[in-house]
């Protein structure tokens, strides 16, 4: 007790010399000179420390600080698997949960090579309490040592994961053209290229040219070309184009603009059009072989004044070009947006223009067959949730054997499993049945009529003839921007 005592005595006398020793200094000391010995004092204590820290604020008002967003949508990717008192939000159109520190909580993060934290703080506003109440901040801590080699590359890091992050969560668009402008819908199609009934291999080699494509800003800036990339889609109706698209928009998560050219009035609003569309789309112009009188320039340059005032009496102001079309797919106004998507369909490749089909327009021909084995594999997986050791040997070997010769589309063969989809096996019979009866009726009329009517031409020779066209009118084109 008597120990204690003097315990207490001593430190009452240390505390009030200390705050004689305070006055004395304010007496004596001018203000000026008190500021600069505490500045001093307090520079001499930070070469002691080995860490600097940052704060990023969250701002009220128009001009948010981007840097806390995209903080928070970082830290939100992989925080929830090391924290256990996280704070939840989603924000609007967002298809996904966001996890959030809360207050005082740390995490760790590793950037080439360095290791930093974070640290979430939330207090209580001093001005403007009736705006939001609080104040949000991230305080990043770094080894002075490391500050210099990292600071600025690890926040242009975040910044483009967050972009990264948003593209992925937010809710994708659909937009079509009307009276001059576009109008958007929510777009939730279901179609993956896991769903799409296609040959495995052809697949494979779409997705890694998409992959190359959104990775390739770089390469694009390096060759002096267009951030863009043209498809055409061909082949008889039924054989899953639309599907395709829907694909190759959840895949990349872009948004798509179906550009119905039928309600075009002229080349500058089109134009108008295509300049509005946003970075990270598909750009779709389905049925280009019948939208507009595109197929062919010498038709065009061969019809006459006459033949044009009749289409205006008519109601047909239709006046697009198709030179209007490729100045902005392969022309001067093609770099007007970047990482964009050109997708033409079409059911008769060889109607179309050769200018249309070089590269640079259409950089990629993808054929859409009649359904193959390996894709009917894939559509019993879909509606039977059937796979190959579900089906008996002499069904498996007779789909496989019928498939080829029967040249039905995906969607004919779809519509047979949906009929009977809550009966597997009546599903599988069935569809053999109709198989076989499509192959004896091919087989009996020798297949001519069917394809002349669904196809026209068969795959190669569709190609042969239409790059053959293409090489021979390359000399009259005048359009490529090369």
């Amino acid at each position: 007790m008597a120990d204690m005592k003097g315990s207490w005595t001593s430190l009452a006398s240390v505390l009030g010399t200390l705050a004689f020793c305070q006055t004395l200094l304010q007496s004596v000391l001018p203000p000026e000179l008190r500021m600069a010995s505490f500045r001093f004092l307090k520079h001499a204590l930070g070469c002691y420390y080995s860490y600097c820290y940052f704060e990023i604020t969250d701002t009220d008002g128009v001009n948010t600080n981007e840097l806390y967003d995209a903080v928070q949508l970082y830290l939100s990717s992989f925080v929830s698997a090391s924290c256990s008192h996280l704070s939840l939000s989603r924000t609007r159109n967002s298809s996904s949960t966001t996890f959030v520190l809360s207050n005082n909580d740390f995490i760790a993060d590793v950037f080439d090579g360095v290791s930093v934290q974070w640290k979430h703080l939330v207090m209580q506003g001093q001005s403007k309490p009736s705006l939001r109440g609080k104040k949000r901040s991230f305080t990043l801590r770094i080894r002075k040592c490391d500050r210099d080699r990292i600071l600025d590359s690890y926040l242009d890091y975040i910044m483009d994961k967050a972009n990264d992050i948003r593209c992925k969560n937010r809710e994708r668009l659909l937009y079509t053209n009307s009276h001059g402008g576009w109008r958007k819908v929510p777009f939730k199609h279901p179609s993956t290229f896991d769903t799409l009934a296609m040959d495995p291999e052809k697949k494979r080699d779409i997705m890694d040219d998409l992959r190359d494509f959104m990775a390739g800003k770089a390469f694009y800036q390096r060759t002096g070309r267009a951030w863009k990339r043209g498809y055409l889609l061909y082949g008889p109706p039924g054989t899953g184009k639309s599907s395709m698209i829907a694909a190759m928009a959840n895949f990349l998560g872009y948004d798509i603009y179906d550009l119905e050219l039928t309600k075009v009035r002229s080349n500058s609003e089109l134009r108008e059009l295509l300049t509005s569309t946003s970075s990270k789309s598909i750009i779709v112009i389905e049925d280009i072989d019948c939208s507009v009188n595109l197929s062919k320039r010498l038709k065009a340059e061969q019809a006459t004044p006459r033949s044009a005032a009749h289409g205006r009496k008519h109601g047909n102001n239709n006046t697009i070009t198709l030179s209007g079309l490729l100045n902005f797919t392969d022309g001067l106004w093609s770099c007007c947006g970047s990482e964009r998507i050109f997708v033409f369909t079409s059911n008769h490749i060889e109607k179309l223009d050769p200018a249309l089909l070089r590269s640079g327009r259409m950089d990629m021909h993808i054929y859409m067959s009649y359904c193959s084995y390996p894709a009917l594999k894939i559509l019993l997986r879909n509606y039977l949730e059937y796979e190959d050791k579900d089906l008996g040997e002499a069904a498996a070997s007779g789909l496989q054997e019928t498939i080829e010769r029967a040249k039905m589309t995906p969607a004919d063969i779809s519509e047979v499993l949906i009929k009977n989809r809550r009966n597997k096996e009546k599903a599988v019979s069935e569809l053999l049945m109709v198989l076989k009866a499509r192959a004896e009726r091919n087989e009996k009329y020798g297949g001519m009529r069917e394809d002349c009517e669904l196809n026209g031409v068969e795959e190669e020779e569709q190609e042969k003839r239409a790059l053959d066209s293409s090489e021979e009118g390359s000399d009259d084109d005048d359009d490529s921007c090369y």
